[in-house]
Parts: structure tokens; C-alpha cells; sequence
């Protein structure tokens, strides 16, 4: 758990980095969310080759849970990129933590992982701050409910991710995914490509390396410890997310939002003073 730890976390900064790149992307220069989540994996493939052609990748390809998996990442990038198109950032990554609650009950349930009442609850408290970001029936915008999508997407990905951690190295696992989220995506993703600038090249870069790097460090660590005891940590993406809409887009969630947030970072710190039998 101690050697997952830091990567985790390092992980969870360079996530809202790359959707921070990808919110510049759909906002200020009109980029399809499909093209930008098309080139994160595409590029990401150019790049991540040389080191991971042959540690299996393709070996990995003919097994269809792969796939699978996979699909879930595509879900969840098309639909947070789609979000940020119109939310704010810290907004969009609180009604997005739907994700680490749903990977903690699916741990439980396909992988036999423990869980536990005190856990259990203080997710259930994480679960009602996401509701007061998403304001779901008072307030809930079709941007944010893309970001609940894309949060039910990525935490079926994280329990795959555990899932499937022993098939294969990081490297290959990620490889992989990135092969296949640019096959999945190639019938749309070129076609809405859009006209070539200094900027546009810039942030597609960015936006791929962050996604790249963040989900490469995110396999090593759920290869190295239970999903359940990491999917707290996954909470740690909202401080970066909170910094960088304010730095970059001079925007702070509401005070409900503000509340919202604050009670699922606490329920998800909080899990971390339990010991693994509580």
C-alpha cells in the first residue's frame, strides 16, 4: 500500500492537467470533445510505442476483457471532455466522484474484496456531497450529468483495472487500451479534427500527455494494492481540479458546490485513519 501510495497520488495530478488542457481545447478553440479524447489516445500511442510493443501489448488485444475495460475509458474521457465543454472544472471532477464509490461496492462484489460499515458509510457521505455538486433535480445541468456518466464509466474502470492488473505489465495494460481507445474512436475522431494552430497542437499534446501519465501511474498503483483501499485517494484529484479552474479559469464552485466538495474530500481523507479491518 506504501509504494502505491505516491503514485496514486502523483497520478491524480496530471489527470486534471491533461482535462484542464481539454477544457482550453473545447472552450476557447470550439474542439470536439471526440477529437481531443481520439488524439489523448492516439498520441499517447506514438509516444508510450517505443517502450511497450514488447512487453505483450498485442498479445493482450485477443482477450476480450481487455476490451472491455477499455470501453469503459473511452466512456468516461468522451463524457468528462463533453462536461468541461460547459462546467466548471471543480464541479465537473465532484459530480465525476461517483466513480470511486462505485468502483469500492464493485470491488466487493466481482473481486471479493473487504469492505467494511465505517468505509461503507463515509462513502455514503461522499455520496451525498456529490449530490450537492450535481443538485439533481434543482439545478443539475446536461453538462453535469455527462460528468456522472463519465464518473460511472471510470469507476467500472478502476475495478477492471484491479481485475485485470495481473494479466500483463503496466506498460502493455496501458498500451493496449491506448490502441484500442484510437480504433474505437477513429471513425469520428479525424473526421472532426480541427484546423492546425501553434495552440490547438499545444494543448492536444498536453491533454495526451496528462491522460497518458496520470493512467499510467493510476495501473502501476491499483497492480500494487486493493482498488477498495485506493479508491479514497482518488479524492485527491479535486484539490488539483479546484487550483487549476480558479489559476486558469478564474472560477470557484458555489457554496453548495463548495460544501459538496469539502464532504467528499473529508469522507475520502477520512477513510485513511481507518485500519484495513474497519
Amino acid at each position: 500500500m506504501f509504494r502505491a501510495l505516491p503514485l496514486m497520488l502523483l497520478a491524480m495530478c496530471f489527470v486534471p492537467m491533461g482535462d484542464t488542457a481539454g477544457k482550453l481545447l473545447g472552450g476557447d478553440h470550439g474542439v470536439s470533445p471526440f477529437f481531443t479524447a481520439w488524439s489523448r489516445f492516439a498520441v499517447g500511442a506514438v509516444l508510450l510505442a517505443p517502450f511497450a510493443l514488447r512487453t505483450g501489448a498485442l498479445r493482450l488485444l485477443g482477450d476480450w476483457r481487455i476490451w472491455l475495460r477499455s470501453a469503459f475509458l473511452v466512456g468516461g474521457i468522451c463524457s468528462i471532455l463533453t462536461a468541461l465543454r460547459t462546467e466548471p472544472i471543480a464541479d465537473v471532477f465532484g459530480a465525476f466522484f461517483v466513480g470511486p464509490i462505485l468502483s469500492y461496492f464493485l470491488s466487493a462484489m466481482f473481486l471479493s474484496e473487504t469492505i467494511s460499515p465505517r468505509r461503507t458509510l463515509l462513502l455514503l457521505v461522499g455520496f451525498g456531497g456529490v449530490l450537492l455538486v450535481v443538485k439533481p433535480g434543482f439545478g443539475m445541468t446536461p453538462g453535469l450529468g455527462f460528468a456522472v456518466l463519465a464518473g460511472l464509466c471510470y469507476g467500472s474502470y478502476l475495478t477492471a483495472s484491479r481485475w485485470l492488473a495481473g494479466i500483463g505489465r503496466p506498460r502493455a495494460l496501458m498500451m493496449s487500451q491506448l490502441i484500442i481507445g484510437a480504433v474505437v474512436l477513429l471513425p469520428v475522431g479525424p473526421a472532426l479534427a480541427p484546423e492546425l494552430s501553434l495552440p490547438v497542437a499545444g494543448l492536444t499534446l498536453a491533454s495526451a500527455l496528462g491522460s497518458l501519465l496520470g493512467n499510467l501511474l493510476l495501473i502501476t498503483a491499483m497492480g500494487m494494492a486493493p482498488a477498495s483501499r485506493l479508491a479514497p485517494f482518488v479524492y485527491t484529484q479535486l484539490f488539483a481540479a479546484t487550483a487549476l479552474g480558479w489559476l486558469v479559469f478564474g472560477a470557484l464552485p458555489d457554496a453548495l458546490s463548495v460544501t459538496g466538495l469539502l464532504l467528499i474530500v473529508g469522507s475520502g481523507l477520512t477513510t485513511l485513519t481507518l485500519r484495513a479491518d474497519r
